[in-house]
């Protein structure tokens, strides 16, 4: 397009200086030479002035480059700044978020030393006094079951308590939904010993609240630990009456609950239904407390089908485990059709619906085969749990040690007393 105008403007030019040349040619009378002389005149004339206009718009379209160039590095300008101040804006908070947090997590720990350490001291008591029986075979205890006792009171000052997790699954999708956290002893050669083994030696001597105590100070951080992670999954962990009635654990331990109230919907507390029918006034009281933070309850160990519903949805009581093959040995068949022998009155399969209809979801526990699975869907269960599903895994000793409770605080205590030992 430039060329082409160039093109016009010359051929304008050299007309217009043609004739300007013909016009002084014929007015002066001259000749062909001041002719020739005019033209080229008159020829540069337009070209200078053609060079003069052209300059002029190449410096107007400069100015106004430079100006767009001098807007945009003031827009840039603009946005630096206020980049910059978003940034300072973002640094502040997350300073401020994160000393809060820290401050929180301070405020945690040293709440769960706290309570820890009360909870040593009993746990020293206890053991001083029954370390003398301990160490005596002839006062009615054998020579095995002392060395047996001596094994659980080294796993406990040494801390070799572990927490195994067990998935609770829903029916049929077989998703994990809960888990149920369980304890397991070590002794001094890191073989795992199982309840059965050390149980009927810790529960004579009143150890076994202090095996639920660090149980549940772990599952407290656990699920902490969960919820940090965004993951929507619950924790059972029993909990026994002693330790809902000690009156120096438990305050501090609800205190403890208190400042964790965020996670009511993801941690529950277990006790067997024996356990449950027999509490008394402080129990109960306490777990109401339990329940007024949010938390809520599971009955295991369940044998008597023929429940309080009531008193169950009172009590905050949301789940109810029951062995699969008790409650398959519960069916029988009546002219009536399928139903429980501790509910004749009551379908089979309308069991799960009634319990539900007081905000209480059954689990059926300790599932072994596939072939409990058809007869147990049939019934409208809601989830299940046991070996089928996944058998109970420890959790990794680098998770572990973030739950400890804080540097060993039994050994402290515990070590003074090995004098007595042997």
């Amino acid at each position: 397009m430039r060329k082409a105008t160039l093109v016009i403007l010359t051929g304008l030019y050299i007309t217009l200086s043609l004739l300007t040349a013909v016009l002084v040619g014929r007015g002066e009378g001259a000749g062909a030479s001041v002719g020739l002389a005019t033209f080229i005149a008159a020829l540069g004339l337009c070209f200078a002035f053609h060079a003069l206009i052209a300059m002029a718009l190449d410096n107007a379209k400069l100015q106004d480059e430079v100006g767009a160039i001098r807007e945009a590095h003031q827009i840039l300008a603009d946005q630096l700044e206020r980049v910059d101040q978003r940034m300072n804006e973002v640094v502040e908070t997350v300073t401020d978020d994160a000393l809060r947090r820290s401050e929180e997590l301070s405020s945690e720990v040293h709440m769960l030393e706290d309570v820890v350490q009360r909870m040593s001291d009993r746990l020293e008591t206890q053991l001083s006094n029954q370390v003398s029986a301990a160490r005596t075979p002839d006062r009615g205890r054998s020579a095995q079951s002392a060395a047996l006792l001596d094994t659980v009171r080294d796993a406990l000052a040494d801390n070799r308590v572990d927490l195994y997790l067990q998935p609770i699954v829903s029916l049929p999708q077989r998703r994990t939904v809960f888990y149920e956290s369980f304890s397991r002893l070590r002794d001094e050669t890191g073989r795992v010993m199982m309840p059965a083994e050390y149980l009927s030696v810790a529960e004579p001597e009143g150890l076994v609240a202090a095996i639920d105590n660090l149980l549940l100070f772990r599952c407290v951080q656990i699920v902490r630990r969960l919820a940090k992670q965004d993951r929507k999954v619950g924790i059972f962990c029993n909990i026994s009456t002693a330790s809902i009635a000690d009156e120096t654990f438990f305050p501090q331990f609800l205190e403890l609950l208190a400042a964790n109230r965020d996670l009511a919907g993801a941690l529950i507390f277990e006790l067997g239904q024996s356990a449950f029918d027999s509490r008394g006034s402080v129990e109960a009281r306490n777990m109401g407390k339990l329940a007024d933070l949010g938390f809520r309850f599971s009955l295991d160990k369940v044998t008597d089908l023929d429940l309080d519903f009531q008193d169950l949805a009172r009590s905050d009581v949301k789940f109810l485990k029951i062995g699969a093959q008790f409650l398959l040995d519960q069916l029988t068949e009546t002219d009536e059709g399928l139903v429980l022998k501790s509910l004749p009155d009551l379908a089979a399969q309308d069991f799960a619906s009634l319990t539900r209809r007081y905000g209480v979801d059954i689990i059926v526990e300790k599932v072994e085969a596939e072939r409990q699975i058809v007869d147990i869907l049939e019934l409208d269960i809601a989830y299940g749990q046991g070996h089928l599903f996944g058998e109970p895994r420890p959790i990794r000793d680098a998770v572990l040690a973030e739950t400890d409770p804080p540097a060993d605080y039994m050994k402290t205590n515990m070590r003074r007393r090995a004098g007595m030992r042997g």
